[in-house]
């Protein structure tokens, strides 16, 4: 499994609490660029249309040699998953806090696959927490490296 893109954010400003796997419905050379690595999902988010998943504002950069150059790079793409679970994921973002978020794009059997995760979002204090524990752990892990 090669991971062509990662989103570090998510895991910061939110608690993912259940990950899927998606495929990602693409075009042309769109699948050439992406195992290219010229794909950014810092803005991308996932929402739901006419009970269909999308991910939103995924930034995939024109690939040089291409026969159709004018896509257009930040387009709409459909997410597909089984109904069960998009159905559920859809349930869940109505409650109150949920939202679902772009973690990765990675390459899986030589298809290009999404991992999305259920997320609540984190509060300030949350954040700094965080950030605490991974400081600590990596105090502790230099302490051991030493001996």
């Amino acid at each position: 499994m090669k991971i062509l893109a990662n989103n570090k954010r998510t895991r910061h400003d939110y608690f993912l609490e259940k990950k899927y796997e998606a495929g990602i419905e693409l075009k042309g050379a769109e699948v050439k660029s992406i195992k290219a690595g010229k794909v950014s999902i810092k803005e991308a988010h996932v929402g739901d249309y006419k009970g269909e998943l999308y991910i939103y504002d995924m930034h995939v950069t024109n690939f040089e040699n291409a026969y159709d150059r004018n896509m257009d790079p930040v387009r709409t793409r459909k997410l597909l998953m089984h109904r069960k679970e998009i159905d559920s994921l859809i349930g869940k973002k109505t409650q109150a806090g949920y939202t679902i978020v772009v973690n990765s794009i990675y390459l899986k059997d030589n298809l290009i696959k999404a991992e999305i995760a259920l997320a609540k979002g984190k509060k300030l204090h949350d954040k700094r927490e965080s950030l605490k524990k991974k400081d600590d752990q990596r105090k502790i892990d230099r302490a051991l490296k030493q001996y």
